[in-house]
């Protein structure tokens, strides 16, 4: 409504084919893509990442190791010889940085699961069949405190703090909110909390992207970036892009490429390919 312009849109069934088909369309295609596929796209054919995702003040998220919570896996290094689920080989902060960090420390995993999705990466867990699996992590919100890094992800006592949906279905434990990806799967298992545990955490991770064909007009791109900016300051935001149950922004932030290097040397330490993680 903003623009006046008409758009065409598409989810794509996997970070493989949002990439071939911005690749596709380099003067007229925009996407949402994770930081991972961003690399790959502005390696294959030039996209170019405008503005990055902030979540309720974060530029950045994080990988969290999911566990049942009755799970004997207590420390890293438990995890080797595990089954591992994860979304799928794109992802992130569900394949890419967790491949990296167990690769450093060591861990060689059991048999691995592509999952689909960080929803079916946790119903995965849930249901035991895995013994670990890899999503993201948003911070939950605390009443009246700021979630740092280095804090517990998850400041709560089950024992004394009760797990329970809200009037409008969020997904708290007694006052604090939880936003990491189990609350994804809260409406089919509402008791997911009690049964799933965050073992650790992975370095900081740059936010997700809105990226554009490396041949998309200038001025249009401009007109489209002006529009979300203001956008973003609205209450209607709250109902869309930044519903927890679609991308969960709380904004958006313009960005530069740069801000993606990070990403580039972990597939640099792995030794990935373009090839190795679509195929």
């Amino acid at each position: 409504d903003a623009t006046g312009l008409n758009f065409e849109v598409s989810v794509p069934t996997s970070y493989a084919a949002t990439v071939e088909a911005m690749c596709a369309a380099p003067d007229a295609s925009m996407g949402f893509i994770p930081a991972a596929g961003y690399v790959i796209a502005n390696n294959r054919c030039g996209v170019q990442v405008e503005a990055a995702a902030v979540r309720r003040g974060w530029s950045v998220y994080w990988t969290a190791y999911i566990v049942r919570r009755d799970s004997p896996i207590y420390t890293f290094g438990d995890l080797a010889g595990k089954t591992w689920a994860y979304p799928d080989a794109g992802s992130t902060s569900g394949y890419i940085v967790p491949s990296v960090e167990l690769q450093a420390a060591g861990i060689e995993v059991g048999d691995t699961v592509e999952a689909g999705g960080h929803n079916q990466v946790v119903q995965a867990v849930y249901s035991g069949e895995a013994d670990f699996g890899t999503t993201f992590f948003s911070p939950p919100a605390v009443p009246g405190a700021a979630w740092s890094i280095g804090d517990n992800p998850e400041p709560y006592d089950l024992t004394v703090d009760e797990s329970r949906l809200d009037e409008e279905g969020n997904l708290f434990v007694g006052d604090i909110r939880i936003l990491d990806a189990r609350a994804n799967i809260r409406d089919t298992a509402p008791d997911v909390v009690d049964q799933v545990r965050i073992l650790r955490l992975s370095a900081p991770i740059p936010n997700d992207t809105l990226s554009f064909g490396p041949d998309f007009p200038e001025e249009l791109k401009q007109q489209i970036m002006d529009a979300l900016f203001a956008f973003a300051e609205t209450e209607a935001w709250e109902q869309s892009i930044g519903s927890q149950d679609f991308y969960d922004w709380s904004g958006i932030e313009a960005i530069e490429d740069e801000a993606y290097d990070p990403v580039r040397q972990q597939f640099e330490i792995l030794g990935l390919t373009e090839e190795d993680v679509f195929n």
